[in-house]
């Protein structure tokens, strides 16, 4: 465990630790606003101008977290990695010593768990998600500010550079979900709504319908209803019998919520199952043709 990880409780961490450590020096803490809304891709930012944690910087759901949408791969294909690891590098985040990250958005963890487990995928373990994210800052009456910050070079604190571990095996595509199918006791796990697991509605994507074999578990059975994340023993009970592993694979509608559910393992201090990044979008896409 390196010492940024030491001082950082992972993989989530309260706004009260947040609050004392804002303007520690010895932590160091880089602090990332995820706030994004499906419906309206502006919303976020412009939640993020009007107020903010202070010293937060911005990552966007489609622009920064994700890729262009193609004919397959889903709706939130991954980014650029070359791209992402220097943006990384401009928050001021480094590998040695490893910049403690603390991601924050306004609904249950759903957009911060993504630029958690991309982190992660990037061999970054010094990262945490804020438990009850925008609303549990705001609850507590802690100071908001609408300054953005600059672009900022890691040195002084840290001289090294973001220097990417890629976790490859991970991440699946629907061939290997497919291959999954041939051996049930692998294990496959949505994390939509039950009502749209079981295809009684689809919102966004043109199929309704689930992956056949996958279980479901709703990304929001994580939470309370102040969307905080439930005691390790009690996720425990709710995940008994759900698949759960280094071999399973998670998934939603584009890989995005289904991050919740891995950070749930890692609530639990279980391994990470793989995600099938495209999702539901992506293996619907070869059954529908593009628009």
């Amino acid at each position: 465990m390196n010492s940024a990880t030491a001082i950082m409780p992972t993989p989530l961490v309260d706004v009260y630790w947040l609050q004392a450590h804002l303007n520690d020096p010895h932590v160091n803490v880089v602090v990332v606003d995820c706030r994004f809304a499906l419906g309206d891709p502006h919303q976020g930012h412009q939640e993020y101008l009007a107020g903010h944690i202070p010293g937060a910087d911005y990552l966007d759901l489609n622009r920064d977290l994700s890729s262009p949408v193609q004919s397959h791969g889903g709706r939130h294909p991954l980014p650029d990695l070359a791209t992402l690891v220097s943006q990384f590098a401009q928050l001021g985040i480094a590998s040695q010593p490893a910049t403690p990250v603390v991601a924050y958005d306004a609904t249950k963890g759903a957009f911060a768990s993504r630029l958690w487990w991309l982190l992660r995928y990037l061999g970054h373990e010094s990262v945490a998600v804020l438990d009850g994210g925008f609303p549990a800052w705001q609850a507590a009456g802690y100071p908001l500010e609408t300054a953005v910050p600059e672009p900022r070079s890691p040195q002084p604190f840290t001289p090294q550079p973001f220097t990417p571990q890629v976790q490859t095996h991970w991440v699946v595509d629907r061939d290997a979900v497919m291959q999954c199918q041939q051996q049930p006791e692998t294990g496959l796990v949505d994390a939509r709504s039950p009502e749209r697991y079981r295809g009684e509605q689809e919102p966004i994507d043109p199929i309704a319908g689930a992956i056949p074999g996958a279980k479901n578990f709703f990304w929001q059975s994580n939470l309370d209803d102040r969307g905080r994340f439930l005691p390790p023993a009690e996720l425990a009970q709710r995940w008994a019998t759900m698949p759960a592993g280094a071999d399973t694979i998670y998934y939603c509608g584009s890989g995005v919520t289904a991050c919740v559910n891995l950070l749930a393992q890692a609530v639990m201090g279980q391994d990470l199952p793989k995600l099938y990044v495209g999702g539901w979008s992506d293996w619907c896409s070869y059954h529908h043709p593009p628009s």
